[in-house]
């Protein structure tokens, strides 16, 4: 009896310990606030959560950026300065260097380029110059540039606090994958799950290999449009998806640091 219960013992320890590195403890900084410049506070509501990531569309108009989903949207005062740069330097000021208090902790700012990029960038470039030396690598803001973005062979023209999302399907040089500061893709081109029942095996698996594929590369990973809600957070987490994609900033918030662990 002593010798079966020892057995059994082994065994759900080795599950527990199995299961746990299966599915990583998550916190806020694995958070991506999907165009947070829709939020009631732009940037502080994320912020407040400590999310690790922020997303800001952005639009060039007259040498100006502004934060807007089309450019019907734009208004005068939603300026990429006013709503999220100013704010940033705010909190690295407070914090003595670092966005967050913690030291440890980084902020992702993905920047969605709506309008060329060479002239986007560019008009980028210009108002990020001065704080350079507070943008990743040197400091704990890492600006990683989506949409729009330049090709592969023109990373290097650019200052090297500019980073690249990048996409699965894409054959990087290693010079270039080190300008690649994420890895995205639509969740639509794998799967038309809905986030009710269970994800289908076989987009599961499909799922699967692309993170793996892309972790293999040394490389975070993200999905856009993916069901928003506290089942879907729970699938991603079990595929090891890096950033959980959210417009419910504060529910996820509230979910990460009380889910059981």
């Amino acid at each position: 009896m002593r010798i079966y219960l020892l057995i059994i013992t082994i065994i759900l320890a080795f599950t527990r310990n199995n299961f746990a590195q299966t599915i990583p403890s998550y916190t806020t900084a694995q958070a991506h606030s999907h165009n947070d410049y829709e939020q009631k506070r732009p940037f502080m509501e994320a912020y407040q959560q400590q999310f690790g990531s922020i997303e800001v569309d952005l639009f060039l108009v007259n040498d100006s950026l502004y934060a807007a989903h089309h450019a019907r949207d734009i208004q005068a005062e939603r300026t990429f300065r006013s709503l999220y740069l100013q704010p940033i330097l705010q909190q690295i000021q407070k914090n003595e260097g670092s966005i967050y208090a913690q030291k440890d902790i980084q902020l992702q700012l993905l920047i969605d380029l709506k309008t060329p990029s060479e002239e986007t960038l560019s008009a980028l470039v210009k108002i990020l110059d001065p704080y350079k030396r507070l943008l990743a690598p040197l400091g704990t803001v890492k600006i990683v540039v989506s949409g729009n973005t330049p090709a592969p062979e023109l990373y290097e023209k650019y200052p090297d606090y500019i980073y690249i999302d990048g996409r699965p399907d894409v054959i990087y040089s290693s010079a270039q994958l080190e300008r690649v500061g994420l890895i995205s893709q639509s969740f639509q081109k794998y799967t038309r799950w809905n986030g009710e029942g269970e994800l289908p095996k076989r987009d599961r698996k499909i799922l699967a290999r692309v993170v793996q594929d892309i972790h293999k590369r040394g490389k975070k990973v993200r999905f856009w449009g993916t069901p928003d809600n506290i089942h879907t957070w729970k699938t991603m987490m079990a595929l090891q998806v890096d950033y959980l994609n959210t417009d419910h900033v504060v529910q996820m918030g509230d979910y990460l640091r009380t889910a059981p662990r």
